[in-house]
């Protein structure tokens, strides 16, 4: 029994974009104990890097707000944001700053490999998702075209998960959920590719083992910041994979995850494999599925038009005809690397409130696009959403979603289901248990329910055709 609590107490991490945070929970009862967060810094212009030694003291200040109880942990992990390429030298040391998930400059590499390597169809059987600008495997491959001295010195790869784990245990462990995400893991045979690293350059010496389901990676070495030398230290997973497993969810229960990133996915016993790309064929943290699309522009670009409107973020009005597409980062879902935002519709009488309610549309409507086929026929016509996510705590985003999809929306009461997930995840391994049960044991589905409201269908029309029309605007 630990001070705090029935249980023992374990850590869970999140390594976002913009911060990492930590929750020391105990692993009995799920209570939060402590809590703590620190900022990264991400470069401005089209390159998105981040430098990962950053995310490393953000871990250890965000432990040290935590006091005494992380000190006492039992075992830990660490989710991170998906698919960023961590480059190491001989040492274990940053070639230089990771490629962030939301950097879209690897486009041109992204077709090249599409096409060089069977098409869409062939990597969607292969690998389970097209290798977008945003997956890893893109993202080396432009290192190699632009700097190719970086990829020379470049002796081992890691995702930014991996990258923190490998710190605390010494050891090169990644997960199936997070390698998912990587472009040269196959979900058909659960192992890397042979002949796709052989033809982007990598070796499979340079990347990390692949735990099963449930295995630790290691132990927290001496020294490795204010935790328990001899703690248990999970695989970690993907942030997705995380807050998946932070709702303890089964299949049949869509989420949609309003943050940086907008994301929209669900559990699933089915492999998925969308030749189209809308959808990645994700693993989840626990030998399932979690079929995912993901938009680059969420909240951020909402809250970017808020402020060149002069208006606060919840300043929205009714009405009106105008249409934005806030596709201000390019694009993910749809695939428009190239896109900029987009404001159709004006008229004498449009507000700048309607503006506003017009970028919260289409941020939304990007996601719900994608839902039907996230969702699959597990998922009922009327059953409710799950919000989570930084948006899910706003008016206007949980009343955009209500309108375009005429769904329910449940927000869950926990707020920080990354690192709760992360948390689930180490408390499974200490005990022994499903980590997604133990969530569920813990209750971190709760929380409040908005009922459905009739669906906006002129709106929904009036989206679908300014994107189709505006194609060639994007470079479609």
């Amino acid at each position: 029994m630990s001070a705090w609590g029935a249980g023992p107490l374990v850590v869970g991490v999140d390594s976002s974009t913009q911060s990492t945070k930590v929750l020391v929970v105990d692993a009995s009862t799920g209570e939060v104990a402590a809590r703590g967060q620190a900022p990264h810094t991400v470069t401005a212009g089209p390159g998105k890097e981040s430098g990962p030694e950053e995310w490393w003291d953000a871990l250890g200040q965000a432990l040290e707000a935590c006091g005494d109880a992380a000190r006492q942990a039992s075992a830990v992990s660490v989710a991170g944001q998906q698919h960023g390429l961590v480059t190491l030298d001989p040492a274990g040391r940053p070639v230089r700053p990771a490629l962030l998930w939301n950097d879209v400059r690897p486009a041109p590499q992204s077709r090249r490999l599409i096409e060089e390597l069977g098409g869409p169809d062939a990597w969607a059987q292969r690998v389970g998702s097209l290798p977008g600008p945003s997956f890893t495997v893109a993202k080396w491959a432009w290192l190699r075209d632009r700097e190719p001295a970086a990829a020379r010195a470049t002796a081992a790869v890691r995702l930014p998960h991996d990258y923190l784990t490998e710190r605390l245990t010494g050891e090169a462990v990644t997960d199936r959920g997070d390698a998912s995400g990587t472009g040269w893991w196959s979900s058909a045979t659960g192992s890397y590719d042979k002949e796709i690293l052989d033809h982007v350059g990598l070796r499979s010496e340079m990347l990390p083992r692949v735990a099963r389901p449930g295995e630790a990676a290691g132990t927290v070495r001496p020294g490795s910041l204010p935790l328990p030398r001899g703690a248990l230290v999970a695989a970690g997973t993907g942030d997705n994979m995380a807050a998946a497993l932070g709702l303890g969810l089964r299949p049949g229960h869509p989420v949609i995850s309003l943050g940086t990133s907008g994301t929209v996915y669900a559990v699933t016993g089915r492999r998925p494999a969308d030749p189209t790309g809308t959808v990645a064929g994700f693993a989840d943290a626990r030998g399932d599925w979690l079929p995912l699309a993901c938009t680059l522009n969420c909240t951020l670009a909402v809250d970017r038009m808020a402020a060149l409107l002069g208006r606060g973020r919840e300043a929205v009005e009714p009405g009106g005809s105008a249409v934005v597409l806030p596709f201000l980062d390019g694009e993910r879902t749809p695939n428009l690397p190239e896109a900029t935002g987009l404001l159709h519709g004006l008229r004498h009488d449009t507000t700048g409130g309607q503006v506003l309610q017009a970028a919260y549309d289409g941020a939304v409507f990007a996601l719900l696009r994608a839902l039907d086929l996230v969702a699959g026929p597990e998922t009922a016509a009327d059953e409710a959403l799950l919000l989570i996510g930084g948006g899910a705590r706003g008016q206007a985003w949980r009343d955009t979603v209500r309108r375009l999809s005429g769904r329910p929306v449940v927000v869950p009461d926990e707020g920080e289901l990354v690192a709760l997930g992360a948390a689930a995840q180490a408390a499974g391994l200490l005990l022994g248990e499903d980590p997604a049960a133990v969530a569920r044991r813990w209750g971190t589905g709760r929380g409040e329910r908005f009922e459905a409201v009739e669906r906006d269908a002129a709106a929904w029309e009036r989206l679908t055709g300014t994107l189709t029309a505006a194609g060639p605007l994007f470079g479609a």
